[in-house]
């Protein structure tokens, strides 16, 4: 009795080794702590383009550009949301003036759906210089600048593509033009002399430009074969909204949108092209801006959302992953 007790008495009070829980963690850590590579598509195409994936460094360049979406979760999630509540407005442009719907993932390339302001001063979701804004009809200024205007900028971004593509008479080239500059993909088409894009040789930005936008539609088509399931409420639905007319100054915008019951805060969400609390327009210029209607920021509006076909095509089994 004696020594049972004795024994018994070793295993309550004795510490744990701190070498057996290391080995316990790292353990578990192997066997839970699963990355998988994700296969390449057979074949791929960009605006009816073919994609020569038989090519190794084309290849290499895809599977390169697919790692990063497919591993950068939370750029990429935010690619799936936003585009719910974006690409409704960019799609119907797009056809509009003849420009190919793969062109909307461009702009995932560019900016990826959000305002952003590059490091040379490019801005809104098509990234346009102040000049070349200028040039395809924005107004930029101090007080308005209509690069933040989705509709206007990718009216804009249409202009340009369109124009490109009768130069070079390739999509492709087109869409790598959007990121190098006419001028210069034109010398580099001219001193390489090839006529193709994948044939080229290219400063690394705009050498992994196509393959970028290659990879958001590849995810974007075929999510769950690159591991992401979400929910149709997951995504940023789109809102609701209608629009004034505006062709005089407003002086004061706060109280222009107080007397609309809104605050100045969801005038500027809405328009982000406002860049003042006042709207001057000497010139009478036509202003479009768009306000939520009634009820349409509440989060209740679409809590009856249903779960999206696209995202659930296939079933998640726990166990596939364990």
């Amino acid at each position: 009795m004696i020594v049972i007790v004795g024994v018994a008495g070793v295993f309550i009070f004795a510490r744990p080794d701190k070498n057996d829980s290391d080995r316990d963690y790292r353990g578990a850590f192997k066997r839970h702590y699963k990355i998988f590579t994700p296969e390449l598509p057979e074949k791929a195409d960009f605006a009816g383009e073919r994609v020569p994936l038989h090519d190794l460094l084309v290849r290499e360049s895809l599977d390169r550009e697919i790692l990063a979406f497919t591993f950068m979760h939370s750029t990429t999630q935010q690619m799936f949301k936003r585009a719910h509540r974006y690409f409704p407005i960019i799609e119907p442009i797009l056809k509009k003036n003849n420009i190919p719907d793969d062109f909307k993932f461009l702009a995932i390339a560019e900016s990826n759906l959000g305002n952003a302001t590059s490091p040379a001063g490019a801005e809104g979701v098509w990234q346009f210089l102040t000049s070349t804004g200028r040039e395809y009809g924005l107004e930029v200024n101090s007080k308005i600048d209509e690069r933040y205007n989705l509709i206007k900028a990718t009216e804009a971004a249409c202009k340009y593509l369109q124009e490109a593509h009768d130069s070079f008479g390739d999509w492709t080239l087109a869409a790598a033009s959007y990121n190098r500059g006419f001028n210069g993909l034109e010398r580099a088409v001219r001193n390489q002399k090839v006529t193709n894009y994948y044939d080229l040789y290219l400063n690394e930005e705009t050498a992994r430009y196509i393959y970028r936008i290659l990879a958001a539609k590849e995810i974007w088509e075929h999510p769950t074969n690159y591991g992401f399931y979400m929910k149709e409420s997951d995504f940023y639905p789109p809102i609701k909204t209608y629009t004034i007319v505006v062709d005089t100054t407003v002086e004061d915008l706060p109280e222009f949108a107080r007397e609309r019951g809104l605050t100045y805060r969801i005038l500027r969400e809405f328009n982000p092209w406002i860049h003042d609390y006042s709207l001057p327009n000497k010139s009478r210029r036509t202003y479009i801006l768009t306000l939520p209607e009634k009820d349409a920021m509440l989060v209740s509006t679409y809590s009856d959302r249903k779960p999206s076909e696209t995202f659930f095509h296939d079933t998640l089994k726990i166990n596939e992953i364990n």
